[in-house]
This record gives C-alpha cells, structure tokens and sequence, in this order.
C-alpha cells in the first residue's frame, strides 16, 4: 500500500507566504504536542518558518499525495543545530530530518509510512547524504517504533532544548526502501504462526458448532475432568482448551492448541487440518482444492493484518466510519475460510482490500444503451444520478473521448467498474464488445472511494455524502463469484423502494431508530456472447453495478457510525472493542446490551411479525449509530439480494420476486438463526469471556426484548404464536457445511431455502 501512495507523492520547497496557514494549523494540533508548537499564534508560525528559509544550515518542504498538501518535511546540516554541533556521534555525510504528517480528519492506513518513504528516498536522494539522523522525544514511542522499522539505530538520549531526545541514525545500507522491501514482509514464520493458530481454533470451533466433528474431553492429570478437549484424524490430534457456551459456541484457546503427528508434537496448520478432516466434513474430491486455496488465502490475508493493521482497540473507540471499517480484522464470524478472494495477485490485495484502507478510484465504461438497462427508484433520474455521481469536468471529459471515437454520447449509458474488473475481465473476456464499441473504455473517476468489508462495494471518500458503489467483481470468495446479475437486479431499486415504504411508515421501527439505506439505481450490460447462451453462468454477472444510500446524511450530528461487525473486533492484543464501548460508555453493560437489542433485535422481530418480512442482518449488512458509544438506531443495507416476504402480504407486481413459500420451522430461522446464532452467540461470547456480563444475563435481556415487543403490540399475538421466538429449541441451519458442499456456489440465491444444510436443532437461548 505505500508504494501506491508513494508514487503519488510529491516534495516541494515550502512556501511561507502561501503556505503558512496551513502550517499553523498542523503544528497546533493536539496531535502535533511533540512538534512543541502548541500555543503558537499565526505570525510566530510565519516567522519560524522565514527564519529556516533564510538559514543555509535547514530547509522545509511541502508533501502533497494526489495534488494534496499532506506533510511538512525538513532537513538540517546536525552540527549546525541547536544542542547537537558538539555531539561525538555525528559523522561527515550525516543529514537530519523532521517529518510531520498533518493531522487528517479520519486516519488514511499506511499513510504515515508513505510519507516516512516519501522522505528518507528524498534525503538519500543525494549521493553525499551516508546517514540520516532522528532525534524524537524519547516520549515519542510511535515515531521511535517507525524509525526503528525503517532501519534506523537508537544510540543514545541527549539533552536538547525543550526535550530529551533519542539520537537515533540511519545508515543508507540499513534503510528499507520500498522498493527494496519485500512486497511479502507479512509471510513470516511468527506472523504465519500465529494466523495459523487463530485459523485452527476458530475451525475447531465452527465445525465443532455445525457438529461436523466432535471433540473428546480431556481428564485432567488428577483425575477431575477438565476444559482440555482432543480431536482425532488418520494422521493427526488436537489437544486444546476451550469453554462451550450456550448455542453450542465454542472458545478455543489458539495459544493451548497442540498437535501431535506420530506423537512428535508439530506446529498447528488449517490445511492439513481441513485435509486430514475432510470426509467429516463433506468437502468433495474434486472441490478440496479450491477451498484450500481460500484457506491459504485467509491465512496471508491474517497475516498481513498482523503485520500492517495492528491498531490498538483504544483509537477505534472514537474513531471514524471508515476508519473502523478499514480495521476489521476478522471477516464473517462463522466461516472458517472467509478470506478466499481467489482471483487477487498480491498487489491486488494491497489495493482493494478493505483492511489495507487503500482509495480506490472506479474506472467508468460507457455501455450502448440498447444493450444496457437502467433501473431507477422513487424519486431518482438519470441525469441527476450521473450529475451526482461525477462533477462536470469529468463528465464532459467522457463526452469528449466518446465524441473522440466518433460516436455520441447520448447513445450510451455510463457503468462504474471496479478497477481489477476492468483490467483482468472486461478488457480480456469482453473484448469483442470493447471492439465493437459497445463497452467503451472512459478512464477513472476523480473520487476516491474506500472498499468496505464486502470487497465489492464502495464508500466515496472524497464526497462522503454521496452513495455507495457495488460493482460487480469476478473473485471467489465465500462460496460465490461475486458478480452481479443484471437482470435479476432490475427489480433492485423497486424492491428497495417498497421495503423503504414499510420501513419509514411503520411507528415501531421509527421509535427504534432502524432504517434501510435504499439501493437507489441499477446498471447492468447484456449484449455479450455470455447473455445469448441458453444456460445461465457467472459470466452473465460481470458488468453490473448498483448505486446505494450513504449513511453520513442521515446520521445526527454528534453520533458515531459503525459496522455491526465491529461488535464481534478483537485487535492484536486480544481486546474486544465492544467492551472497549461499554467501558467508555456513560451506562453499564446491561443497559447498553438493552440499548443495542432495542436498536438490532426488537426491529426485526416487529418486521417479521407485523410483516413476514425478512433481512440478511448479519454485522456487515448493518451499520449501528452510537450516541456517547451506546447504540441509538441501525441502518440496514444490502436489501435487493437479501430481502424475503414469507407471507401472503400484497406486493407490487415489479416486488413479487422477493415472496418466498418456506416451512414454518424456517420461518423463524430469521432470527433463530440470522440473528441468534449468527451474530448474538459472538456477541455474548465476547462480552462473558472479558467479564463484561455473563451470558445468562445477555440472553435474559433477549428475551426480555421479545417479551417486551409483544406487550407493546397484542394485535401481533397470532403471528408472535405462529412464529414462536422462544420455542425451547430450534433447527441448527448450518453455514460452513454450505460452503464445503459447493465452494463455488454457496447456495441458489432463487431458492435459498431448498439450500439450507441442517444438523439437528439447538437449544434457544431465548426459552424461558
């Protein structure tokens, strides 16, 4: 990721005059203590700044990344600096610098080791410079931390004015360049290790919920029976401790696994366990393959967020949409090999995956609007869609190149395409339509855009009020290619509307601060080869796109937004930011419980109540408001695909697609197990393991919630009876047994409950 931020970096002599307001503005900012500016007024700035223009010794610089100002760098002859001349360290061909990096609005991932990048090629950058020279504030861990990263040396603390400094060299030899360093630095031993235990107990534990396997007790050397647990293969065991919750929710301890071959202990690894446990699991022969690919896959994907996306819990807690986003570290909670993204080189993975927090720019193509179709919400038109979506400049730039080719503008649609779509599928699979000029090429936008934890869809960063963009994407990942069919998502912006019609009308879910961000349009080409075959194929989902609602408009001024699946967040050192929030919280832990159940749960029991309607709300589907870090109202996306009406409710014609006909025992898996045991279980795990509440006392507020809404509304009782949330048991619809059945095509999105996999039924936490 820096090198793509380095490329676009630029170093510039500082400007006083024009540059000086700026200054002033990074130096006093809290987050600049160390630069010991704090207090300065405007003209101070100016006239610290003149002097070091006028003095032969020192010199200032402007960074900007993409045209943008973004750092302040210097460099300075040492022995002609204020308490160093006399340092017996300093060799001939020593040059010192300073590096500030402005204090962004939301922290932009890998920037400061751009910036640090930036700076050091620019002072090695002449042939006479052997060292560089460091002297931060030995406070400065963070800076001293990077330093020592980049291959400087600590030689000693020295007394400087207005601080004790850490004298600290870097030789030309010992820099880490980027373009010297390794591209796969994060495929180390200790790194692999560690995502390789994470990844062994997170499938010991899933696969023993889904009961693909069962782990044996372990008696403890006095006798007593004990949390250690074994599992068994042809070849291998796994001794490991681990705590059963309820909803059968094992806690495996990564660190207390302990594989033995042939009795030599060995180092745990995923593939060889899923290898070795393949017939229990059902993996087919000939799919085995793929889905060790993906493993492979999840653990480089570990191991590089160790490696680069260590943040610590406690700058999360107050922290940006986009930066939590970007921080996640996990992925889907219950699949074991959730990382897959077959299909990305490892410079893909730097620039698109959601962890690395990389902008991404969408490429634009231009679709004959014979063979396109445009699908338009309530409300919404084509040209103020497309005048939203791209500022006047560049929108005329697309007229011209299309104007260029000597065709007219007006004879075609404009799709946004994910970067890596257009260069590894449109530009090679669709060729004959590039040719024929019914795909034409338009060049990137001017917006950068963040991918979020769906890989596929994108936040605009640059105007963050504008809306989302899902693109179609030609990767495996978690049992799918994950493209988009346009002709299924013709009714996209239809079903949208009417769910948004219930939704906002419905006093209930108003009162409970839940909301839909509504998927506004959908853009899709079919005039390829693929759409003139009988039998459909992924090759019919690869030029689509839809646009959908920002949250950043229709969040309060003064509240946090957040993924859901930042409740399920560990960091590096094991802590769970959802505790982190409780903590940090003016409520205790059972009243904040309360609080987020009344904001996730209690919705979505009245919708499917009131409506027999149905969501996907697993934690990247939903996005929590936070108001003082306690959960005040939901907004739930991505409802096109994942949206079902089980019930004889009239529907508009261009809706009825989203009617299903399912058992009534399935009925209520849409919260049973969409709700209870895909996100909850976590939830609860997270909060009893760190001692926050105790599971009974989280499963008690469940079903107090329930209770609750059904007081609050007699006239639902029939429905309450019919769908009967607190039945003592229910069935056990299992997720990883889905993906190992068909790696490559998880379940028939046209009928997804003919392809759900059961295992008996569990216990309902909820039960009285």
């Amino acid at each position: 990721m820096s090198r793509s931020l380095l490329a676009r970096t630029t170093i510039e002599p500082l400007d006083v005059d024009r540059d000086a307001a700026l200054l002033h503005a990074w130096v006093t900012h809290p987050r600049s203590a160390f630069w010991m500016m704090q207090d300065a007024s405007l003209d101070e700035v100016r006239a610290e700044y003149a002097a070091i223009a006028a003095n032969p010794h020192h010199h200032a610089f402007l960074g900007r990344v993409d045209g943008r100002p973004v750092f302040l760098a210097e460099t300075y002859d040492p022995r002609h600096a204020p308490g160093m001349a006399d340092l017996p360290e300093l060799e001939d061909g020593d040059l010192g610098m300073h590096v500030l990096v402005a204090p962004p609005e939301e922290p932009v991932p890998g920037l400061t080791t751009a910036v640090f990048d930036a700076v050091m090629s620019f002072c090695f950058a002449d042939p006479a410079v052997r060292r560089v020279v460091v002297e931060p504030d030995v406070r400065n861990q963070p800076i001293r931390a990077k330093n020592l990263a980049a291959g400087f040396t600590e030689l000693r603390e020295v007394a400087l004015p207005g601080k004790t400094a850490m004298l600290s060299v870097c030789r030309r030899a010992d820099w880490q360049a980027p373009d010297r360093a390794d591209d796969a630095d994060h495929l180390a031993p200790d790194l692999m290790g560690r995502a390789q235990r994470h990844l062994v107990a997170k499938a010991l534990a899933e696969f023993s919920h889904e009961r693909m396997i069962a782990p044996v007790r372990v008696p403890a050397a006095d006798g007593t029976v004990g949390e250690r647990w074994r599992v068994a293969t042809d070849r291998s065991s796994y001794t490991f401790t681990a705590r059963v919750k309820k909803l059968e929710h094992w806690v495996v301890d990564p660190a207390s696994i302990e594989r033995r071959v042939d009795g030599v202990v060995v180092d745990p690894d995923a593939q060889d366990l899923v290898a070795e446990l393949a017939p229990d699991l059902g993996i087919p022969d000939a799919l085995l393959p793929t889905y060790l690919e993906e493993v492979a896959s999840t653990l480089a994907s570990t191991a590089w967020k160790l490696r680069h996306r260590a943040v610590p819990v406690a700058e999360l807690v107050d922290a940006g949409y986009q930066e939590i986003e970007s921080a996640m570290t996990e992925g889907h909670p219950a699949f074991v090999a959730n990382n897959g993204r077959i299909g990305f080189g490892l410079d893909d993975y730097t620039a698109y995956a959601p962890e690395t927090g990389a902008p991404v720019r969408l490429h634009w193509v231009a679709a004959r609007r014979s063979l396109t179709h445009l699908s338009l919400g309530e409300g919404q038109a084509e040209q103020e869609l497309y005048d939203g979506e791209l500022v006047p400049p560049v929108r005329e730039r697309f007229r011209r190149r299309l104007r260029d080719l000597g065709l007219v503008p007006e004879d075609y649609l404009l799709l946004p395409v994910h970067p890596w779509q257009w260069r590894n599928k449109l530009a090679v699979t669709f060729a004959p339509d590039v040719a024929r000029r019914d795909l034409v090429h338009l060049g990137e936008g001017e917006d950068d855009h963040r991918p979020q934890q769906s890989i596929r869809t994108f936040f605009n960063a640059s105007r963050p009020e504008r809306h989302y963009v899902k693109t179609a994407l030609a990767i495996q990942n978690m049992g799918f290619v994950r493209g988009l069919s346009p002709r299924y998502m013709e009714a996209t912006p239809a079903i949208n509307d009417w769910v948004a019609s219930v939704v906002h009308g419905d006093a209930e879910l108003r009162d409970c601060g839940f909301e839909v961000l509504r998927e506004l349009a959908a853009i899709g080409y079919t005039g390829d080869a693929f759409h003139r075959l009988a039998e459909p194929s992924p090759y019919r989902k690869m030029i689509a796109a839809l646009w959908r609602e920002s949250p950043v408009p229709r969040t309060p001024e003064g509240e946090q937004l957040t993924t859901m699946a930042a409740l399920l967040h560990r960091d590096a050192d094991g802590d769970a930011l959802v505790t982190a929030w409780i903590k940090a919280s003016p409520v205790d832990a059972q009243s904040w419980v309360r609080s987020y159940l009344r904001a996730y749960l209690r919705p979505l029991v009245h919708c499917l109540l009131a409506y027999d309607l149905a969501f996907m709300p697993h934690g990247e589907n939903l996005l929590l408001r936070l108001r003082d870090h306690v959960p005040v109202g939901a907004f739930m996306k991505d409802i096109g695909e994942e949206v079902a009406v089980m019930g004889d409710l009239p529907l508009p014609p261009e809706v009825e697609r989203v009617r299903g006909d399912f058992p009534d025992d399935v009925k209520a898996l849409a919260v049973h197990t969409d709700v209870f045991d895909g996100v909850l279980r976590h939830v609860a795990a997270v909060l009893d393991e760190d001692g926050v509440l105790p599971e009974d006392e989280f499963w008690a507020i469940a079903r107090a919630t329930i209770e609750e809404h059904a007081a609050d509304h007699p006239e639902l009782a029939e429905a309450a009876a019919r769908y009967d949330l607190l039945r003592p048991r229910f069935r056990h619809s299992c997720l990883n047994r889905l993906q190992l059945r068909n790696t490559l095509q998880m379940v028939d999105l046209a009928d997804q409950a003919e392809s759900l996999i059961f295992a008996g039924t569990l216990a309902n936490p909820v039960a009285p």
